[in-house]
């Protein structure tokens, strides 16, 4: 279990190996961003994409998957506050495979709620030739590990 204190300023983690599939980038655009360019194959090739490309809200959601099999999934997380920067760098296509480097910018403990603390992280998208496809800044919540949490009041 992975608690605030075990996220250091400077930390960085490196994950992923998502397979991105046609079907896929169709079927979720097709729910959620229906725009020819990602639904149409016909349609995408004369786009000046010149072929399907996934919906950016999907890459963040592909991110979003790596994130939670790589550290949020065996961590305290209590969510997030929200996202101060996300950037669509270049599209991401099918047959790339995607990875994630997060490095830990920042950290701060509210004195509101002194059972968590907060983790500024930056996240970095990449495929498997190291071209950028989306950065994002964002902030989540995490709790502190109760053995220091004791260990501090008794003190």
């Amino acid at each position: 279990m992975r608690y605030w204190e075990d996220f250091t300023v400077g930390m960085v983690l490196e994950f992923g190996g998502y397979e991105v599939t046609e079907e896929e980038i169709i079927e979720f655009a097709t729910e959620f961003d229906p725009q020819s360019f990602h639904i149409d194959k016909d349609a995408a090739k004369e786009h000046f994409f010149g072929g399907i490309i996934a919906s950016g809200w999907h890459t963040g959601s592909m991110c979003m998957r790596m994130m939670v099999d790589h550290y949020i999934g065996d961590s305290a997380s209590m969510g997030s506050p929200g996202i101060e920067q996300l950037r669509w760098k270049k599209p991401v296509r099918p047959g790339e495979i995607l990875q994630v480097k997060a490095e830990v910018l920042d950290r701060s403990l509210p004195k509101s709620r002194p059972e968590l603390g907060f983790v500024k992280f930056s996240h970095t998208v990449l495929n498997q030739k190291g071209e950028v496809k989306m950065t994002m800044i964002s902030s989540g919540m995490f709790l502190r590990n109760p053995e220091n949490s004791a260990t501090e009041a008794s003190q």
